[in-house]
């Protein structure tokens, strides 16, 4: 059969191969490659575990080989440069092009269907602005000891452990460098991190990474140490993440390399696991309370914490405990579902936590019901990578924005989806010397800066069309968008905007409100009555 036939004129080429090198040694090689397919083929019959092998020997490997570049032959030749699958190649660019600081500007017009739905764009005014600087800053913890200006666009947390030891200087060489600050994410501090100098948000993960007791416990002597540095700005609690809510992780032993060990405060070569909760608190109260404690043990610097939306009653229970312990973080940053991660399980990335778009509405609109939105900032993160990007989320609600992916195109990342497999191509995701080594952080750090200065650059002429002096005078009405070909919607006609103090008054009509809002306590996450009695209803 036809199936066969490579594996048989493989056998009969190494025997004619085999009987030509008796008089021509030069006929080795031929019986080399030919005896080599033979064997191939013969394992492929004789193993039990791939039927498609022992089916089609030598053959099915080909298949294998095509399918293992689907990705890469899908990147560069048949996507459309729209696409985005996670990033399109007109994201991507934008980014290089910006980073490397040369011409971003696109000729002839728009690739993007303006009729199409979905489509969104930002209104311009007849009287547009003239604005002096790109650099828009807000104030976080204007309240506390040693309050922080901090840019409207920063990096996201990224660990280091899953990014490279030159990709964590880049990055902090580049915020330095720019003014903006870089989240360490829950991978604790590393001597990376310190080396340069730039503005540091500490994120504290379940784990406690940098400020653990050896059995996982948080450590109140080792956390004031690290927070105290006068590099670290402000202190975030993380909760949950976008791409894995409520997923925890494992970092596997031979992963715990001596420098990692040291900076998490974990033993060298042994699995170090991040929880999927944490241990220090578990009622809404008390993760205020202990936000409070982080916030007097750092030395009054401002205080939050970040989370993927999931259960809105287990958010609305901590807005509660706002209300009712008066107690307030001093920030919190939304994380969109749509957020990155070294690796994650495919069911986490694709179907788990609530979009950003409706997990910052959800949070902007809770805090102004409840009379807090002007004492509480918001940040906000998923997919921005572009001016745009930045004045949309802005417009619903969130007073900056981070980008952890976007910041790593800067640093040369090419989407090759090889973050988990330890071989990234660019030395940016990866711990192997060989790769990292290779990374220059003199050219990427500049890169990070011109990345983030260009991106602002853009923003302002942004704002400057639309009539605005600042990002903070954007607002739902000023982008539209298309929900069909006939039919365009501002986003202050299409999401309900609650009005200050509303939830104090009465609940609003909105569906989530009314449903889980008066049955939500301060005093636990757990589901309310009125939900477990539907799940039981259902049930029966």
């Amino acid at each position: 059969m036809l199936r066969y036939l490579p594996y048989v004129a493989s056998i009969a080429l190494a025997l004619f191969s085999a009987w030509m090198s008796l008089r021509h040694p030069q006929w080795r090689w031929p019986l080399g490659i030919f005896g080599a397919l033979a064997l191939l083929g013969t394992w492929d019959l004789l193993q039990t575990r791939t039927t498609l092998r022992r089916n089609y020997p030598i053959l099915a490997h080909f298949r294998y080989f095509l399918e293992s570049i689907g990705p890469e032959i899908r990147q560069y030749f048949i996507q459309a440069d729209t696409q985005e699958v996670p990033f399109s190649r007109q994201q991507r660019a934008l980014v290089y092009q910006r980073a490397k600081n040369v011409v971003d500007v696109v000729p002839f017009g728009t690739e993007r269907d303006v009729y199409g739905q979905h489509y969104e764009w930002i209104n311009h005014s007849l009287l547009p602005t003239s604005i002096p600087s790109h650099d828009f800053r807000l104030r976080i913890g204007a309240g506390t000891a040693q309050p922080y200006d901090a840019s409207v666009f920063n990096i996201s947390a990224m660990s280091f452990g899953s990014l490279s030891a030159n990709a964590i200087r880049s990055l902090n060489a580049g915020a330095k460098r720019g003014g903006f600050y870089h989240d360490t994410g829950e991978g604790s501090i590393s001597p990376y991190h310190r080396e340069n100098g730039g503005d540091l948000v500490w994120e504290i993960g379940s784990g406690y990474f940098g400020c653990r007791e050896q059995d996982g416990r948080f450590s109140e002597e080792r956390f004031a140490a690290n927070a105290r540095d006068p590099q670290v700005k402000m202190i975030e609690v993380k909760l949950s993440q976008g791409a894995k809510p409520g997923h925890g992780g494992v970092l596997p032993g031979p992963k715990v390399s001596a420098e990692i060990a040291a900076t998490r405060g974990v033993p060298e070569g042994v699995e170090c696991v991040s929880p999927s909760r944490h241990s220090a608190f578990s009622t809404p109260a008390g993760l205020l309370e202990f936000v409070a404690r982080l916030r007097e043990l750092s030395g009054g610097k401002p205080t939050g914490f970040k989370l993927a939306i999931g259960h809105p009653w287990e958010w609305f229970a901590v807005a509660k405990a706002m209300q009712e312990t008066g107690i307030l973080p001093d920030f919190i940053v939304v994380d969109g579902a749509e957020g990155g991660t070294g690796a994650a399980p495919a069911e986490f990335i694709d179907h788990v936590g609530v979009p950003m778009h409706e997990a910052l509405m959800l949070v902007h609109n809770t805090l102004v019901g409840i009379g807090l939105r002007d004492r509480i900032r918001i940040g906000a993160a998923g997919k921005v990578t572009s001016a745009f990007d930045i004045a949309r989320t802005m417009a619903m609600g969130a007073d900056w924005c981070n980008a952890g992916r976007g910041f790593m195109f800067a640093l040369g990342c090419i989407q090759s989806l090889s973050c988990h497999t330890d071989r990234c191509p660019t030395g940016i995701a990866t711990q192997d010397p060989k790769r990292w080594r290779k990374l220059d952080t003199a050219d990427k750090s500049t890169r990070v800066f011109q990345f983030h200065d260009n991106t602002l650059k853009a923003l302002r002429d942004l704002l400057c069309a639309a009539g605005l002096e600042h990002p903070r005078q954007l607002g739902p009405e000023h982008i539209l968008r298309r929900v069909s070909q006939t039919e365009v919607r501002s986003l202050a006609a299409l999401y309900r905007f609650l009005e200050p103090g509303e939830l104090l008054e009465r609940i609003p009509e909105h569906a989530v409100f009314r449903n889980f809002w008066s049955v939500a306590r301060s005093d636990s996450f757990a589901a309310p009555d009125r939900v477990l009695a539907m799940r039981e209803a259902k049930a029966r």
